[in-house]
């Protein structure tokens, strides 16, 4: 997993309420077990509309997603994220995210940034009045900021925010601590 300390990227809005995963990625494309290809499967389906935000010029390179409220409810599909991930994108800032996609992002190194709605509101405008404008997200401080706006603090789960500061899953984690794992398991043979 990529690590993920701070990010200072241009982003896109796609404010939309209650995108689900069958948008995010549609379900003809979860057959495979790679992640691989993934990032030309993105919102597939809403790319056929050439007025969709990510087939604009200004979304070409934008790392981080403001979405709508609710982002990524629906079926609990891993593709998801990894589709984000092979989009481009290395965090997603919405008012709520469904339970099984934040868990799911966290996991595999995009990091879903929860915002009040007022602040949602106005980096929405911001946006909409500066399209080239760089937003900061820093892990390490828990902050998300941008010129001329106030640095706000964002909620995460301690051993996801390690995890992703330090670039390792869960996997990766467990497999850290193999020499303690094996001392424990001969204390107990014994």
């Amino acid at each position: 997993m990529a690590q993920f300390i701070t990010l200072t990227a241009r982003a896109v809005v796609l404010a939309v309420d209650n995108v689900d995963t069958d948008q995010i990625i549609p379900a003809r494309f979860l057959k495979v077990t790679d992640k691989a290809g993934l990032g030309g499967a993105l919102f597939c389906d809403w790319r056929k509309d050439p007025a969709f935000v990510l087939n604009q010029p200004a979304a070409q390179g934008a790392q981080i997603l403001v979405a709508g409220d609710n982002f990524g409810c629906g079926s609990s599909r891993e593709h998801a994220p990894w589709a984000l991930i092979a989009g481009g994108f290395r965090a997603v800032i919405s008012t709520s995210f469904a339970d099984i996609f934040h868990n799911n992002a966290l996991k595999n190194g995009l990091l879903p940034v929860v915002v009040t709605p007022a602040l949602h509101r106005e980096l929405v405008a911001q946006l909409g009045r500066e399209p080239e404008l760089q937003l900061t997200v820093d892990l390490e401080a828990q902050q998300l900021s941008w010129p001329g706006g106030a640095a706000t603090q964002f909620p995460i789960d301690p051993f996801a925010r390690d995890g992703l500061l330090r670039g390792i899953d869960q996997l990766d984690y467990l497999l850290g601590h193999a020499e303690q794992i094996a001392a424990f398991e001969a204390r107990q043979q014994a």
